[in-house]
């Protein structure tokens, strides 16, 4: 099986850093995968219980597409599994990541409706085959569930129609991209997006 390449490692202990400078994995919240290897067959993942703002190279461990370990003992993040089903349904995916914002996990838990709808931010370019800020961008919401299996299963039917990832209601966000400089781009955008609707609401 080999080793993880530096490089992939690397690029995870970067994603973590980057999102823990934003506030958006407190705690050993979040984690944070990338597909490598010949052929894109293997996954890179955050190991469980660590801060992502403080990975070091044993943070990472290796699963395969199913989240069973490539290291007998080694123990991965409990979403391992959702962060597998996207790298199964999308195979130009090469990142995802997940955290857990303020203003995301409280608009999440207060949005009556089953998505939060965006309109009319220029930051819509963020996002593949957006354009125009003149649309209508919605971000699911699924409901918290501590089996895993399970919520990939309400998840399935609905992810490859996703424009902007998803959130689990009070926990936190899953995004993608096809590489992680990509996927982070498109955190930030949305975090953004976020963090503006949450006062926009509570002044309408």
């Amino acid at each position: 099986m080999g080793a993880i390449p530096g490089p992939v490692v690397a690029d995870i202990l970067r994603a973590g850093r980057r999102m823990d400078s934003f506030g958006w994995v407190p705690a050993t919240a979040g984690n944070i995968s990338i597909r490598f290897g010949e052929g894109a067959g293997r996954v890179a993942i955050t190991r469980s219980g660590v801060h992502k703002g403080f990975l070091s190279d044993d943070s990472v461990i290796e699963v395969d597409f199913e989240g069973k370990p490539a290291v007998a003992g080694t123990r991965p993040s409990a979403e391992t599994l959702l962060h597998c089903q996207i790298l199964r349904v999308f195979p130009d995916v090469g990142a995802v990541v997940h955290g857990h914002s303020v203003a995301g996990t409280v608009l999440s838990m207060v949005e009556r409706e089953n998505a939060i709808a965006f309109e009319g931010y220029e930051l819509f370019k963020a996002f593949a085959g957006q354009t125009t800020h003149e649309a209508r961008l919605v971000l699911p919401l699924f409901p918290n569930d501590q089996d895993m299996a399970r919520l990939a299963s309400q998840v399935a039917p609905h992810l490859e129609g996703m424009t902007l990832g998803y959130y689990i209601r009070g926990h936190g966000i899953y995004i993608w991209g096809r590489d992680m400089d990509t996927a982070l781009s498109r955190l930030e955008a949305l975090e953004v997006l976020l963090e503006c609707e949450l006062p926009r609401r509570q002044i309408r």
